[in-house]
């Protein structure tokens, strides 16, 4: 069992499972595709997983790809704890430029998941944390973007006393403006057309979404 929070940015979800401890731990259902399935219109393929480990304060993004196919994400804490951001940078959309945010941990265990031509970004809270991302296409060193997570304009909220730490590569990211300027942002009319694609090609695989 889990619960399918729909967030601020649409495309954007938080999942939080139902857990059920015993004497000997914890046990629960971290993914459910299924259940994914009946709230985003199709399933999730999984094609490609990784896991990062960061010190507190790492900020890692805020990162996007090229769409088609872009890349959607499931992302969950394996330990510690993080901050995840998803923004949206579909130029036209409602939302643009605006983000919303959800705590990823070993209490709760939620998860967050963002549809493809979403901005993603992660705050380490702990050192040593983990955090595992279930990804729908592989990584394309050549059609990955980011944004500079620290962009005034963006205005991403990191927690109280985190001192963000930045990798060179994002650090020399440019911002939202000038992204959208070099045109490497995706429309808000693609990314839905994209979306109303993958749904209608999992009706006609299994004639329903179940």
């Amino acid at each position: 069992m889990m619960d399918i929070r729909a967030l601020n940015i649409e495309g954007a979800y938080e999942i939080t499972p139902q857990q059920f401890p015993d004497d000997r731990g914890v046990f629960l259902e971290s993914f459910r595709g299924d259940r994914l399935a009946k709230t985003i219109g199709h399933r999730l393929d999984i094609i490609q997983t990784n896991v990062s480990v960061s010190s507190r304060g790492t900020v890692r993004g805020v990162h996007f790809a090229d769409l088609p196919p872009s890349q959607a994400k499931y992302v969950t804490a394996l330990s510690g704890s993080f901050l995840d951001f998803v923004i949206d940078i579909r130029l036209g959309s409602p939302t643009f430029g605006q983000w919303d945010s959800v705590l990823l941990d070993t209490v709760d265990r939620r998860a967050i998941y963002l549809g493809e031509g979403l901005g993603h970004a992660i705050c380490c809270l702990e050192d040593h944390s983990t955090v595992m991302y279930l990804c729908s296409a592989v990584y394309n060193r050549t059609g990955e973007h980011g944004i500079n997570p620290l962009d005034p304009k963006l205005g991403l909220t990191l927690p109280e006393g985190v001192e963000p730490v930045l990798s060179a590569k994002d650090t020399a990211a440019p911002s939202l403006s000038q992204a959208a300027a070099q045109g490497l942002l995706p429309h808000y009319d693609e990314c839905l057309s994209f979306y109303a694609e993958l749904a209608s090609g999992a009706q006609e695989r299994t004639g329903q979404i179940t």
